[in-house]
């Protein structure tokens, strides 16, 4: 039976200090801000920088698993209606924000999000302001971010059509991001380049931020039979990492995938790393538990599996498609997920979902 996959990593949010992620051209919309606040605040590097107590880190947290969940979902939505999302969440988040952190832990948070956002920041309003930018300039910058996508989306395109090179398709994509930021400079006055310093503040290495995804969602019971292993909560995990599978037992792509999982357990488990498979029906067999049970006992499963029969879970979790598999950090944090067989016409997916595995384990 084969199911609709998806073969290379999607990565669906932007990472703070690269271009990808920026929605597709069109020129009757304005241009659409990376979501930086609900990134970086979930790091430590980033907790440190704005010398947050440990009782703002908690507080910082709880206001995260508000926005977190829907911002998840959101990576499913159309580029318009995604974007309109993270706008919402964003300005809750702020909100919160207002109420945790003191003033000058407010500025220098500000100046984060405009370091983070690089070139893109003239398009905040603050920035607009605090730089007296005309509409020239503005449209000026508008046009030149309009064409680092038009040639980003070009050397996508070409780098997954194997036109390109890994490393060449990098050196283009740097070039550009090169040349925007001259072009953004250079249409700056002296007075307005002047200005930057204080609307920045001192530079941040934004290489050290690890985190930047959601909390995991936690495990719901509704509909959801553990097969063996369980119950389990992710929250009673913490400390650990884990990594989530969603799967059919029908399905040849899953099927494909088991023996890694089961790698991954076997190899990695006194480490400290908990598998977790999530059986989400699409069959009327897929629905049997016996038949689950069965199934699991034939691949020799030996980590804790549960029967989603409502896919409550799985629509929890924004999945769309068998088999997909989550890795999440100590803290709770999604950092990485794969879609549809890792090891796909020599995709190397287990290799690197392996090396972010022992890369998590190795964190505090």
């Amino acid at each position: 039976m084969i199911r609709r996959t998806c073969w290379t990593l999607v990565s669906l949010f932007v990472v703070v200090t690269s271009s990808r992620g920026t929605l597709a051209e069109n020129p009757g919309r304005r241009e659409s801000m990376p979501p930086v606040l609900l990134q970086m605040m979930r790091d430590d590097a980033v907790h440190e920088e704005l010398k947050l107590s440990d009782s703002q880190i908690g507080q910082v947290e709880t206001a995260l698993r508000q926005v977190d969940g829907d911002w998840f979902l959101s990576r499913n939505f159309p580029a318009d209606k995604q974007a309109a999302k993270v706008s919402e969440l964003t300005v809750v988040l702020d909100q919160s924000l207002r109420s945790i952190l003191d003033e000058t832990q407010l500025q220098r948070r500000r100046q984060l999000e405009r370091q983070a956002l690089g070139t893109r920041m003239v398009l905040r309003e603050d920035v607009r302001e605090g730089l007296e930018l005309t509409e020239g300039q503005i449209s000026r910058f508008r046009a030149t971010f309009a064409k680092t996508r038009r040639e980003t989306a070009a050397i996508q395109a070409d780098l997954k059509e194997k036109k390109l090179e890994p490393a060449a398709a990098q050196q283009k994509l740097n070039s550009l991001r090169q040349a925007e930021q001259e072009s953004v400079v250079g249409a700056l006055t002296d007075v307005q380049r002047g200005r930057l310093g204080s609307l920045t503040g001192p530079t941040f290495d934004f290489s050290q931020v690890r985190r930047s995804l959601p909390s995991a969602p936690e495990f719901s019971a509704d509909g959801m039979t553990w097969i063996q292993g369980g119950p389990v909560k992710l929250d009673d995990l913490r400390g650990k990492v884990v990594a989530v599978h969603f799967y059919a037992y029908q399905c040849i792509n899953c099927i494909q995938n088991l023996p890694h999982y089961s790698a991954w357990h076997d190899d990695y488990e006194s480490d400290g790393l908990v598998v977790i498979g999530i059986q989400s029906p699409e069959t009327a067999s897929e629905r049997n538990p016996n038949r689950v049970a069965a199934a699991v006992k034939e691949k020799q499963i030996r980590y804790p599996v549960a029967l989603d029969l409502d896919m409550t879970n799985w629509k929890a979790w924004g999945t769309t498609m068998w088999p997909s598999v989550y890795l999440v950090d100590k803290k709770g944090y999604v950092r990485k997920w794969w879609y549809g067989e890792m090891n796909w016409q020599g995709t190397e997916g287990e290799k690197q979902m392996r090396q972010t595995i022992e890369m998590l384990l190795a964190e505090d």
